[in-house]
C-alpha cells in the first residue's frame, strides 16, 4: 500500500478529507495520512480509541512515535492525558489502550536504529496557553511545538526531506483548522502566518531519510 508515498510532493489533508478506516482491531480506527507497506507499514496516521479499546503487547522494531490529542491514553500501567508527547524507541514493547477513548498522531517505523531513550513529555495544554518549546532533537530530526500568536509569521528552511506539521490549536493561513496535517518538500522556505486567535502546530523538520525497518 502507498498512500501520499512520493515525498517530492506537497501535500494538505484537511479533517473534512479525512477518511476513516477499521484497523484489525475493534474500536480503533485510524486516518492514513502517509504510509509505505501493509498492516505493518512505515505510516503517518491519525488514530482513533473508542472507549474501552486494547491492544496487547507488542512491540515495534521500527519504533513509534505518539502525540495525544484529546482523551487519555494508556500504556500498561501509566496513563497519558491529551498534550503529551511520547516516543517509544526501535525495539520497545508496549500494551496501550484507553478506557475513556482517545485521539492519537502516530508516526511507525520512522526512527533511527541506535535511538534507544524513552521520552515523555508534556507538550501542550489542549485549555491552556502552550509555550514554544523543542520536543526532540538529535542529528537526524528535530520536532518542535511552535505556538503563534494572533497573525504572528513563522518561516522556516526545510532541509532533509521536508518538514512536516499538525496544526493542533487556533488555525494557519491557507484555511488550515486544528488537525490539518502538511508534508511540504525539501528546497526554500515553509511560510506559516497565524490566523486572528492565534495557532499551535507540531512541526517536524531535519528528517533525513525514510527508516524502512520490518515491523511485526
Amino acid at each position: 500500500m502507498h498512500i501520499n508515498a512520493d515525498f517530492s510532493q506537497r501535500v494538505i489533508i484537511r479533517p473534512e478529507q479525512f477518511h476513516w478506516t477499521a484497523s484489525p482491531l475493534p474500536g480503533v480506527e485510524r486516518v492514513m495520512l502517509d504510509r509505505i507497506g501493509g498492516e505493518h507499514a512505515r505510516a503517518t496516521s491519525l488514530v482513533r480509541y473508542a472507549p474501552g479499546a486494547s491492544f496487547t503487547a507488542h512491540s515495534h522494531p521500527g519504533g513509534e512515535e505518539i502525540l495525544v490529542l484529546d482523551g487519555v491514553f494508556s500504556d500498561a500501567d501509566q496513563d497519558y492525558p491529551a498534550g503529551t508527547y511520547l516516543r517509544n524507541p526501535p525495539g520497545s514493547v508496549h500494551e496501550p489502550s484507553s478506557a475513556a477513548g482517545a485521539l492519537l498522531f502516530v508516526k511507525l517505523m520512522q526512527m533511527k536504529p541506535d535511538e534507544h531513550q524513552p521520552i515523555r513529555l508534556k507538550a501542550f495544554d489542549p485549555n491552556g496557553p502552550t509555550p514554544t518549546q523543542c520536543l526532540f532533537d538529535d542529528q537526524n530530526e528535530r520536532v518542535d511545538l511552535i505556538s503563534l500568536n494572533a497573525f504572528e509569521e513563522y518561516k522556516h528552511s526545510i532541509v532533509g526531506v521536508g518538514v512536516e506539521v499538525l496544526v493542533l490549536k487556533g488555525q494557519l493561513s491557507d484555511e488550515c483548522p486544528p488537525l490539518t496535517w502538511l508534508r511540504l518538500p525539501a528546497g526554500g522556505r515553509a511560510r506559516f502566518c497565524a490566523g486572528a486567535s492565534g495557532a499551535v502546530f507540531y512541526l517536524k523538520s531535519g528528517h533525513s531519510r525514510c527508516v524502512s525497518h520490518e515491523q511485526h
